[in-house]
């Protein structure tokens, strides 16, 4: 068992309650005396004790330490002051323990060896093979789409990682809802988290064939009102607002829906049944436009600051199962064909 002093707390200032009526009070009191008295306690001159008593002399002590030996000395008889025991027997040939100083560390040793089995095993957690759960948090069109099918390949190279993958549209909150890492979609404005831009989220005009063999397509964001929209409802209970760009500055549409749902899969559907058009992320949009079971429009009046995003509280002490996860989906989402306005959208815009 290696320990350094480096590893000790700083020994804190505490102060008991002025005033505690009755004997509940009283004994708060006594509790907090105690509190006080453990923590005035030497935690140094408690690890120099485990160590003279492991090593059996005070010089290996101090060189298993690393500190000179009058500080071991001065350490444990500090502590023996305070404990008002002799720990040690001292000749100038031995040194062993008297029977409150076996009893001291009978007491001690397993606690010590506790905390150090804890520091290794979060040393092995962030230098070691990526291991452990991660709950991660995901919007439900995107999560289902875009995140679930790609567990399978993260789970084969990173077999001791679990997932608990949670769908909702609505905000999550990291810390309170215990959640590791969480996809967001949008603009992110919650600056109490970080954020790391996977792809950006371009948004598509969208109507079928069909509803375009019927209708047509709207040239222009005033012609919008001729026609059948179908809206999404959000998880706080607004209706979405379809954004656009116009002259440099955005512009928000208020879309007359005929349909509205509550799940981004249900408006694709509607969508592609030909019963109207909306705006949706390309993610879910790309490979029906390039299958031609869609067509797009408005192309030129798309919003360009959204995206979709890795959040997560901080990249300080960051475990390796968060980054190898991190790392992963990242490569992985930015190699998929989700963007749209470089190839087949703006041919049929």
């Amino acid at each position: 068992m290696s320990i350094s002093l480096s590893m000790l707390p700083v020994k804190p200032s505490v102060t008991g309650p002025s005033t505690l009526p009755g004997r509940a009070g009283a004994d708060r009191a006594r509790r907090a005396d105690s509190l006080a008295d453990s923590f005035a306690t030497s935690y140094a001159g408690v690890v120099a004790f485990l160590a003279v008593a492991a090593e059996g002399n005070f010089v290996k002590a101090a060189d298993r330490l690393g500190i000179g030996r009058s500080a071991v000395s001065r350490s444990v008889q500090k502590l023996e002051a305070q404990l008002g025991v002799r720990l040690f027997v001292r000749t100038t040939r031995n040194t062993s323990l008297t029977p409150e100083g076996q009893r001291f560390y009978d007491q001690c040793h397993p606690g010590v060896t506790r905390i150090v089995q804890a520091l290794d095993d979060m040393r092995e957690l962030r230098e070691g093979p990526p291991s452990g759960r991660l709950r991660v948090s995901s919007t439900v069109s995107f999560g289902r789409q875009v995140v679930a099918p790609l567990l399978a390949g993260f789970r084969r190279g990173n077999p001791d990682i679990a997932i608990e993958l949670l769908l909702d549209d609505a905000p999550v909150d990291l810390a309170a809802d215990g959640v590791d890492i969480a996809f967001r979609n949008g603009r992110m404005e919650d600056s109490q988290v970080i954020a790391k831009q996977v792809i950006p989220m371009q948004m598509v005009l969208c109507a079928s064939p069909e509803y375009v063999a019927r209708h047509g397509l709207p040239t222009s964001l005033e012609t919008l009102a001729d026609h059948s929209c179908v809206n999404y409802r959000l998880a706080s209970g607004r209706l979405c607002e379809w954004e656009f760009r116009k002259d440099d500055r955005p512009l928000k549409v208020a879309p007359n829906a005929m349909l509205t749902f509550n799940d981004a899969d249900l408006v694709l559907q509607s969508v592609l049944d030909g019963q109207g058009i909306a705006q949706m992320a390309a993610y879910q949009v790309s490979h029906h436009l390039r299958a031609g079971t869609l067509m797009a429009c408005l192309a030129q009046h798309a919003p360009d600051d959204y995206g979709h995003y890795l959040c997560f509280l901080s990249r300080q002490h960051l475990p390796a199962r968060m980054r190898v996860f991190i790392d992963y989906m990242t490569e992985r989402i930015r190699s998929l064909d989700l963007q749209v306005f470089d190839g087949v959208l703006l041919k049929q815009a």
